[in-house]
């Protein structure tokens, strides 16, 4: 038969190895548990990279376009501008050629020259013809 106390020996760890066998078994799930983490987090940093660089993307597009689309705002801006100076300006022309029509008075001689009637139709009386009504 065997000793109980040598069987009590080999059943039985000393404390220490025991601790230490725990603080290794917490490191190792410490190290799976963080190295799961830190997979996460890359791919979490990946998703968040490709999607703010589409994003980025769409944006510089869309400044660009909206910078084609100011300066196309800009020329006709520049050309209904020039459309409208040229308008003035023959407003003006037309302004200045009529202007020193405004200021003459009609004299009588003219009136009289319009009643004057020259031609074929000189004899013409102008007053109307009243007919007698029948009765």
């Amino acid at each position: 038969m065997s000793d109980p106390t040598a069987e009590s020996d080999q059943t039985s760890l000393p404390m220490e190895v025991v601790e230490a066998e725990l603080n290794k078994l917490v490191k190792q799930e410490t190290a799976r548990s963080s190295s799961a983490l830190e997979n996460n987090a890359e791919r979490i940093r990946s998703s968040l990279a490709r999607l703010s660089s589409s994003s980025i993307d769409d944006l510089e597009a869309l400044t660009a376009e909206l910078k084609k689309m100011q300066d196309f705002l800009k020329s006709e801006v520049h050309t209904v501008q020039r459309q409208i100076e040229g308008a003035l300006a023959g407003i003006n022309i037309i302004i200045e050629t009529i202007a020193p029509w405004k200021n003459t008075a009609p004299s009588t001689s003219a009136l009289n020259a319009r009643a004057y009637r020259a031609g074929p139709a000189a004899g013409i009386d102008v007053a109307p013809v009243r007919r007698a009504a029948a009765g």
